[in-house]
């Protein structure tokens, strides 16, 4: 035998069908409908789960939030988002512009770089994944070190490359003719 479901009495029964044929949408009229009828009938959790289309938890779920918190307790957004944050988005955006600026003269700006700065913003220890997700969230890339140096000169360069090459001709040259 099936625990029975209770229904706290937030709404009177007049109350609760007009409140439940006001829903705007076909998700939140499944939610209102599991309280009508858990209301109604003394019928188990699977079974209204299965008159709705939804999953046995969803309908215990929506009943314990009815009776918790009221009609304001169904009448939530989803699930998706951001729940948790150390700053706030415009915080971050402000923080990456500085950052930007320092790695605009020049200097290498790493994420181990930026969690220092993310600490002192934030007042508390962060992690570096949290940096990084930072970093993912603003739509930075990950930086990788330059290929040649800054201040490097391609003719001297291209120079050197000519002077190694003829030096190690000569040293083949060399051993071969002794051999």
């Amino acid at each position: 035998m099936s625990k029975r479901l209770q229904v706290a009495p937030w709404l009177s029964e007049v109350e609760l069908v007009a409140w439940t044929q006001d829903a705007r949408t076909r998700a939140e009229f499944q939610r209102r409908l599991s309280v009508w009828l858990a209301y109604l009938e003394p019928w188990p959790a699977h079974r209204i789960a299965r008159c709705l289309g939804v999953s046995e938890a969803a309908v215990w779920k929506w009943l314990g939030e009815y009776n918790r918190q009221g009609r304001g307790g169904l009448d939530r957004q989803g699930r998706g988002g951001r729940r948790w944050r150390f700053l706030a988005l415009e915080q971050e955006r402000a923080l990456l512009v500085a950052a930007q600026e320092e790695a605009g003269k020049g200097r290498i700006l790493t994420a181990k770089h930026l969690l220092e700065r993310v600490q002192q913003a934030v007042g508390r220890d962060v992690s570096l994944d949290y940096v990084y997700a930072l970093l993912k969230r603003h739509g930075w890339r990950n930086l990788s070190p330059r290929p040649t140096h800054v201040k490097a000169n391609p003719k001297a360069r291209e120079a050197f490359k000519k002077r190694a090459a003829n030096r190690a001709g000569s040293v083949s040259a060399g051993t071969a003719t002794s051999a």
